[in-house]
C-alpha cells in the first residue's frame, strides 16, 4: 500500500497554510462526512467540509478524486494529527477484499455497496468526543445533534483562535461534571443530559481507561462502555468504531435493521464477519440512504 504524496503550501486566497495530497484512495470528503459517522464538519457553499477535531480547525476539499487539500493544516499538523485522524496508514483495497470474503456469502449487495460508497474512510476521532456524541444522539436527527454538540462546545468547551476566528474544542470531563444537569440544561439535550453527566462521572473516576479499551476483549470493552447510564449496545458499538477504531463493531440503528431484513432476510452472522465489519456497516448504511433518498 502507498500512502499519499503530500506537499505543503501556503493558501493565498484563505491567507491560510495547507496541506496538498497526491493519489489518494478510496476518499471522498461527501461520503466521509455525510455518513453519520461525526458531527462537527459542515459542508460549506464551494463544497469544502469545514469544522472542529482533536482541538483543532481544519478544512477539506477535494478538487479532484485523488487530490485532497487540507486547508488550515501544517505539514507537522498532518504528520502528526491528520494522518491518523483520516487513517490515511489504512489499505482500504484490502479491507474491501476481506469484506467480500466475508459477506459475499450472505448474498451480493455487499458488492453493489461498496462501490457506492467506496469512499468512505472510519476516522479515527476522539473516543470520548465520540462517546459522548452518540449519547447525544439517541432519538435524534443529524441536524439537531449537530446543533447540540455545536452548543454545549461553544458553552463548555476550550476556546482556540485560527486564522483570526474562534473556535470551540469539544468540552471535558471535568467541565460537564461542573456544570451538572442545571448547567447543562440550556443545551437543551433533555434526558441525555443524565446520561452524559453519567458518562463524565465515570471517566474522570477512571472507570472509562480509553486506552485500555482500545485493546480489550470485545465483550469486555462493550460491557464497560454500557455501564454508563443509558449506554445500550448500539450506542456501545459506535463508540467502539468511530472512536476506539475497533473495526469489527457493526452498530445496529433503524436503519441498519431495514438493510438487514432487506437485503439479509434469512439472517446474517455478525460476530463472523470479520475484522472490518464495522467499515461493511458504514457501506451498508450509507448504501441504503443513498438509495432511498435517491442521491
Amino acid at each position: 500500500m502507498e500512502e499519499p504524496v503530500v506537499r505543503e503550501y501556503f493558501d493565498a486566497c484563505r491567507k491560510m497554510p495547507a496541506v496538498e495530497l497526491f493519489h489518494v484512495d478510496s476518499f471522498d470528503a461527501r461520503q466521509i462526512f455525510e455518513c453519520g459517522q461525526c458531527f462537527r464538519f459542515d459542508r460549506t457553499p464551494d463544497g469544502s467540509f469545514e469544522g472542529v477535531a482533536k482541538g483543532k480547525y481544519l478544512r477539506v476539499s477535494q478538487p479532484e478524486q485523488n487530490r485532497v487539500l487540507l486547508i488550515g493544516a501544517t505539514l507537522s499538523d498532518y504528520e502528526t494529527v491528520w494522518r491518523d485522524f483520516f487513517a490515511f496508514d489504512e489499505d482500504y483495497h484490502a479491507i474491501q477484499t476481506d469484506i467480500y470474503q466475508h459477506f459475499l456469502k450472505f448474498g451480493e449487495v455487499i458488492r453493489e455497496a461498496v462501490q457506492n460508497a467506496a469512499g468512505i474512510r472510519i476516522l479515527r476521532q476522539d473516543p470520548w468526543e465520540a462517546l459522548c456524541s452518540f449519547i447525544l444522539s439517541q432519538n435524534n436527527n443529524i441536524p439537531r445533534i449537530k446543533k447540540i454538540i455545536r452548543a454545549v462546545s461553544e458553552g463548555l468547551g476550550e476556546p482556540f483562535s485560527a486564522f483570526g476566528k474562534t473556535y470551540y474544542a469539544f468540552p471535558t470531563a471535568e467541565a460537564i461534571v461542573r456544570a451538572g444537569e442545571d448547567g447543562l440544561a440550556p443545551y437543551r439535550m433533555g434526558f441525555r443530559a443524565r446520561y452524559l453527566l453519567d458518562a463524565a462521572e465515570k471517566y474522570q473516576r477512571g472507570e472509562l481507561d480509553f486506552d485500555a479499551l482500545r485493546t480489550a476483549p470485545y465483550p469486555e470493552t462493550e460491557a464497560r462502555l454500557m455501564s454508563v447510564l443509558g449506554v445500550g449496545k448500539k450506542v456501545a458499538s459506535c463508540t467502539m468504531l468511530y472512536g476506539l477504531h475497533r473495526t469489527e463493531a457493526f452498530p445496529v440503528d433503524v436503519w441498519m435493521r431495514r438493510v438487514l431484513d432487506r437485503y439479509y432476510p434469512k439472517g446474517i452472522d455478525i460476530p463472523s464477519l470479520g475484522p472490518y465489519a464495522g467499515i461493511a456497516q458504514q457501506y451498508l448504511f450509507y448504501y441504503e440512504r443513498t438509495r432511498e433518498n435517491g442521491a
